[in-house]
């Protein structure tokens, strides 16, 4: 089963948090607050944050932008992934991704079963890579993003997890784009 090896060294990941909203500002952006609460807890550093209207262009600018930037190796977004005709934030993730992570979805719903039942069928929750970059699309509420943190990417963004983790793969990300 999935452990910390306290052998090894934690080493921290650059992470962009971007807010999706037409109505959230800073000073309300609970769940950007959540997550940047526990990422700094955790020991990653913050590189930048934004939030952004639920515009399918402007998310997926706003993403190629942090995938081109060498001090991000993270963007986690929040917001947009409802079922509305103004969540569009999955859409745009999927504009930019080279590859999805499918289980990602996957086992945020199974996280989200847990917990609100059901209503875990109405979320779109995804991760994927671009240019080297890996890009999570989570609800836009604090108990989604807290979910989603404390169940999946805390781990997976720890070089010292174990059997595997998303920290030890970061070198291979971009293989393809130098083999060419």
């Amino acid at each position: 089963m999935s452990r910390i090896d306290e052998t090894k060294d934690f080493l921290p990941t650059r992470i962009a948090i971007l807010t999706v909203s037409d109505t959230r500002t800073i000073d309300d952006d609970k769940s950007g607050n959540t997550l940047v609460d526990r990422l700094t807890t955790a020991g990653h550093s913050l590189a930048d944050r934004r939030i952004i209207p639920d515009e399918r262009d402007q998310i997926a600018d706003q993403l190629r932008t942090w995938c081109s930037d060498p001090d991000i190796d993270v963007v986690i977004s929040t917001g947009g992934t409802g079922l509305t005709g103004r969540d569009v934030t999955v859409e745009a993730h999927r504009d930019v991704y080279e590859k999805e992570i499918d289980a990602f979805g996957t086992i945020f719903t199974i996280i989200s079963m847990q917990k609100i039942g059901t209503s875990a069928v109405q979320s779109r929750a995804t991760g994927g890579v671009a240019n080297g970059t890996y890009l999570f699309a989570l609800p836009g509420s604090p108990g989604a993003c807290k979910d989603a943190w404390d169940e999946i990417l805390a781990k997976q963004l720890d070089f010292r997890h174990r059997p595997c983790n998303f920290v030890e793969i970061f070198p291979r990300l971009d293989e393809h784009l130098r083999r060419k």
